[in-house]
């Protein structure tokens, strides 16, 4: 039987609301040109810009490394499976090295990979990165690790119960609540319930902090409130920062979730104002997507290419963060 068509609904994450402010031509691009591009017949500008799309650089690479361990490892103290920290540390090694010869090679353009690598920009518009800057990207990845079976997470996963794990990295398919009428996607890293009955949502992160991981958490905790009927004053929120060694508790409180649906709300307006006809979530003509003029931003763009920009990251790139 052929599937049903897929349709472009409206929704909203951290991810989405970040390539909004950041520029409308690259929130254009990924959540509205290049929809089809994975249809056989899908035509070529489209189909490119959805390879794109799916491509990394080497900085969210390694945290989604360090991600994807993470995971396996909490999922096998779920389990009760024993884990070796050595082991963990040289899948993350091995499959690093597998993805890093097929992204090299560009095998993205026709083969499927495993999700949710495809492969790397710095590979696709030939940036020339020091050998010993793709050493460190594993080495953030192993440090990452190391600290964390240092930490406190071990003996808190491994002393949970089975009814106190609620959730590993569900993965986008599964994960997003409804409010005020807005499919929202949430993916916490690790959720579960405390000896005294708190509900705790942690989110691993292998860079610094930066401005909106505070909202992105708290949006979490509004999911995790909705799907499993607890209420928010007893959720609470943590950023654990792996390659720093350092853990922030976010308030979940109402002065918190009052500045959520604001900033919310915010975004939200801003992305539906742009949209011809709201219902069916068809947005206006490319003209309405304007590019950025910050290149810094264009050097870390997909899109360069198809926008227009590459010459002109190209010349740039001396002087670009």
């Amino acid at each position: 039987m052929a599937r049903p068509p897929l349709h472009n609904d409206f929704s909203w994450s951290k991810s989405r609301h970040e390539k909004f402010s950041e520029c409308l031509r690259a929130y254009y691009l990924y959540y509205y040109r290049s929809w089809g591009g994975w249809e056989a017949d899908a035509a070529r500008d489209v189909r490119e810009l959805y390879v794109l799309k799916k491509l990394s650089n080497r900085y969210t690479w390694a945290g989604s490394i360090v991600h994807e361990a993470l995971k396996d490892v909490l999922l096998d103290w779920r389990a009760g499976r024993e884990v070796d920290p050595k082991a963990v540390e040289a899948r993350a090694h091995k499959l690093m090295q597998d993805d890093f010869r097929h992204s090299r090679s560009k095998a993205y353009w026709t083969q499927k990979y495993r999700k949710p690598f495809t492969g790397l920009a710095e590979h696709e518009y030939g940036e020339a990165i020091p050998n010993e800057a793709w050493k460190q990207n594993f080495e953030t990845v192993r440090s990452a690790l190391a600290w964390f079976f240092q930490s406190r997470w071990p003996g808190i996963a491994k002393g949970l119960k089975p009814a106190q794990w609620l959730e590993v990295d569900a993965g986008s398919d599964f994960a997003h609540f409804i409010h005020e009428g807005v499919k929202v996607f949430a993916i916490p890293d690790l959720a579960y319930v405390d000896e005294a009955g708190s509900v705790v949502v942690v989110d691993w992160k292998t860079g610094r902090s930066r401005e909106g991981y505070d909202e992105q958490v708290l949006g979490y905790a509004l999911y995790i409130s909705q799907r499993y009927r607890y209420p928010l004053e007893k959720v609470r929120a943590s950023l654990v920062y792996l390659n720093e060694g350092l853990e922030h508790d976010v308030a979940v409180d109402p002065s918190a979730m009052a500045s959520f649906h604001q900033h919310f709300a915010k975004s939200v307006a801003g992305m539906r104002a742009l949209l011809a006809d709201p219902a069916a979530n068809t947005p206006k003509g490319a003209e309405a997507f304007p590019q950025t003029g910050d290149l810094n931003a264009c050097a870390r763009c997909v899109f360069r290419r198809p926008c227009g920009r590459e010459a002109a990251v190209a010349e740039a790139r001396p002087r670009v963060a």
